[in-house]
């Protein structure tokens, strides 16, 4: 099962036994995939434009529970009065007395993601959407996620108004708001790793370049000492810079602090790099000057 699939079924398990959050999750799921409708025999249905079982169990089960509506049963008129008496009609968005408690939003956010969120896999990349079939809709339940201090956008992507999380925190935060804390333990510990990962690559390509670095000015000082040797002679170098230029000669790849423990007293990595740095000097002029 994909790591979708594993919060939606984590959040079908959730039902708050509070009835006005029921209801505001039950709103969620018929305004984002839900139908009203009557059968041949007139009597009212009420239908789903998904193939998300979890969303349809979910919603039979809140219907149960509020309503006291059976499964697969058509729908009475007073039944059907009653729904749309809270419900409203699903071509507008859910109504703000639904959703006015917190606790109530974070059902609605529960009930929206079951039938219209996904996520990708965390271990690839963070993102969360929703899927709404108008901008009204989209507009609420970004308004609503906002409400809890969670950054969200909407993008328009063929017939659909999509509202997106693109940073871990934000869709960690949501996961939470939904009510959904093994899928978040998951995914912090996905982060954490990732995170872990991402800090020894930098550290190992940092230490990489300095090598590199180091490597590269070492194969200059060998090759400015050289210069020196042929074109100007070592013997003639003061006696500091003479011994030097020997010592990194018989040690070309060794660094500036243990090269300075090759001189007896020993000298420090700065005392070391000045005096390659002025034999690294002497070697220009005398490519510029002759």
């Amino acid at each position: 099962m994909s790591f979708s699939g594993e919060v939606k079924e984590e959040l079908a398990k959730n039902i708050s036994p509070a009835r006005h959050c029921q209801i505001a999750e039950l709103a969620a799921i018929l305004h984002f995939c839900g139908q009203y409708g009557r059968d041949e025999n007139g009597l009212y249905t009420i239908g789903f434009q998904t193939e998300n079982q979890m969303a349809i169990r979910k919603c039979f089960t809140l219907l149960k529970k509020t309503y006291n509506i059976e499964t697969g049963v058509a729908l009475t008129e007073r039944e059907m009065q009653g729904v749309l008496q809270k419900i409203g009609s699903l071509d507008e968005p859910v109504s703000r007395t639904l959703i006015k408690n917190a606790c109530c939003r974070r059902a609605f956010l529960r009930g929206a993601f079951l039938c219209a969120g996904s996520m990708s896999d965390p271990a690839k990349g963070y993102h969360l959407e929703f899927d709404c079939a108008d901008q009204a809709k989209a507009e609420q339940l970004r308004d609503v996620i906002g409400g809890f201090e969670i950054e969200s956008r909407i993008i328009r992507r063929k017939k659909y108004y999509v509202v997106y999380l693109k940073e871990g925190s934000g869709i960690v935060d949501l996961l939470n708001v939904c009510g959904a804390p093994v899928s978040l333990m998951n995914l912090e510990n996905l982060r954490i790793l990732k995170e872990m990962r991402n800090s020894v690559n930098r550290r190992v390509n940092c230490e990489t370049a300095n090598i590199a670095k180091t490597v590269s000015a070492a194969s200059r000082q060998v090759e400015d000492i050289e210069y020196l040797q042929i074109h100007y002679g070592l013997e003639n170098l003061s006696p500091n810079l003479r011994e030097m230029a020997e010592i990194r000669l018989e040690n070309p790849d060794t660094p500036l602090k243990e090269l300075g423990e090759c001189f007896h007293p020993p000298i420090g990595k700065s005392g070391v790099n000045h005096r390659l740095r002025k034999l690294s000097e002497m070697a220009e002029k005398l490519r510029t000057f002759g």
